[in-house]
């Protein structure tokens, strides 16, 4: 271990321990600053390919009309073809409620609809006076 010391020194070089519970002990000699800062360009490189996957919500009430039904069932498709997950949220006030089968019925055609472009990741449940259905972009 001294010797290895003494060596890198000479050469004006870290000694890094690789593994010191093995008998004799493992050691690298290498310019440790030059290791750590070419390990982070490789990280940073690794994190830029990366794809992050954005969630975007379109919401909608049981008694939507049918163009405003079409322009966000267009707002979802656009959200699918860029890759975004799409959460479809059908909005109850008061006693709609108690149809949830209208919620329900508008979440399967918007399912339905993009077929095309995604799966549904989450079918349809109730949460409060809301109910959620996520779709996720096709794979190519």
């Amino acid at each position: 271990m001294k010797e290895a010391l003494r060596i890198a020194g000479e050469k004006n070089l870290d000694l890094v321990a690789v593994s010191l519970s093995a008998k004799p002990p493992v050691c690298r000699i290498m310019d440790f600053g030059k290791y750590k800062f070419e390990q982070s360009k490789r990280e940073k490189e690794a994190r830029k390919n990366q794809k992050t996957i954005t969630m975007k919500e379109v919401k909608v009430r049981p008694n939507i009309e049918e163009h405003d039904f079409q322009v966000k069932l267009k707002n979802a498709r656009r959200f699918l073809e860029n890759g975004d997950k799409v959460k479809a949220t059908v909005m109850f006030r008061g006693r709609e409620i108690t149809h949830p089968e209208l919620g329900q019925k508008l979440l399967l055609r918007i399912a339905k609809d993009v077929e095309d472009l995604g799966n549904v990741e989450r079918v349809p449940k109730v949460e409060g006076r809301n109910m959620i259905m996520i779709l996720t972009p096709k794979t190519s």
